[in-house]
């Protein structure tokens, strides 16, 4: 599947100013949304602060606002934290739903942002572990977009079905909760579904960004590389650690949610292990049991994460990363990683350039 490059752009939703006119290369998940560039800053619990998500918008991209961090992390009730980033922007940015349904009081929260959401004009949602149907069919009368995270083809076909628009092809080079699958592979098993994907995982370069785009992806979505960045506010202890990994620093654990987790090894992962203990994985097997187990390690997580990235290597936890980490070498402003990134895939795809 070749992207239909062209220079054009659509009327933004209502609540949010047009991007400028001169965006160069475009792809259909570009064009729906308006945006200059077809990079995504990703939703990262605890990192996306509202400075990070309205820069990469105001440079052009699509910041994503996670709800939990902006309220338990950077202290923003949902809808404040929206009216905060559109002061910092008027361009479009997205919010993060994560609607698996294992507990019903967190799935009434995630109703409450979803209908706090569409009242403020998000324009773009992105899904996760569940059926996005109800989502879907809030966000279709309201004309705002949604793509779902996805690992391989059994999942996207039932997200399909839930009526989403495109695909956020999550792969094995992805930080957080990775896929199996790498870039390419998923590339193959989805492209003839015929909706727009967006690879997620392993891009931290232009030139990296500029081969997806070019292989057939509609976009690329980012977090490591975009908490190495002055707007992160992430503790210097989390970014430095970014920038001194190697792609083989990159293990995944399963002793922060039950199951792999893509992490920087530090002296920390190493002494605990990476394997989650004998009753935990009997508990997240049973029946009855997984529930409790899933909203004890949900609830584990929240406070780990968090701590991590605030307070830094003196708190013993985790940071979160995916095997880009090789190709970031700087702490950056993200205006600068947008710019230099629309630049290379302009130059890679103008006629006559080389391949």
């Amino acid at each position: 599947m070749v992207p239909d490059y062209v220079i054009s752009g659509n009327d933004c939703p209502a609540g949010w100013s047009d991007p400028k006119k001169n965006s160069p290369v475009s792809t259909e998940f570009s064009r729906t949304l308006n945006i200059d560039v077809p990079l995504i800053c990703g939703a990262m619990y605890p990192c996306s602060n509202p400075e990070l998500v309205a820069a990469v918008s105001e440079a052009g991209g699509i910041g994503i606002v996670q709800p939990l961090s902006l309220s338990y992390v950077h202290g923003y009730e949902f809808r404040a934290g929206l009216r905060y980033i559109r002061r910092l922007t008027r361009k479009p940015v997205g919010v993060n739903l994560i609607i698996e349904r294992s507990s019903k009081k967190y799935l009434e929260q995630v109703h409450r942002w979803l209908d706090i959401a569409l009242e403020e004009q998000v324009p773009f949602l992105v899904t996760a572990l569940g059926n996005p149907r109800w989502v879907v069919d809030k966000a279709a009368a309201a004309g705002v977009t949604v793509y779902h995270d996805v690992t391989s083809r059994r999942w996207a076909e039932k997200a399909l079905d839930g009526g989403v628009d495109g695909l956020i092809c999550v792969n094995n080079r992805a930080g957080g909760h990775a896929g199996t699958l790498s870039p390419q592979q998923l590339l193959n098993e989805l492209a003839t579904l015929g909706k727009p994907l967006i690879c997620a995982g392993g891009v931290s370069t232009a030139d990296e960004f500029s081969s997806a785009i070019e292989a057939g992806y509609a976009g690329v979505q980012m977090g490591t590389r975009f908490i190495a960045t002055r707007e992160c506010s992430a503790h210097p202890d989390y970014k430095n650690a970014i920038l001194k990994a190697r792609e083989d620093d990159i293990v995944l654990t399963e002793k922060i949610s039950g199951v792999p987790v893509s992490v920087i090894r530090t002296a920390y992962v190493e002494r605990i292990g990476t394997r989650a203990g004998a009753l935990a994985r009997w508990m997240l097997r049973g029946h009855k049991t997984k529930h409790w187990m899933r909203t004890f390690y949900t609830l584990q997580s929240i406070w780990k994460l968090k701590h991590a990235s605030m307070q830094g290597a003196h708190y013993r936890d985790y940071f979160q990363a995916g095997k880009s980490v090789s190709g970031i070498t700087e702490i950056r402003p993200a205006a600068d990683i947008v710019s230099g990134f629309a630049a290379a895939l302009n130059l890679r795809l103008k006629p006559g350039a080389m391949h």
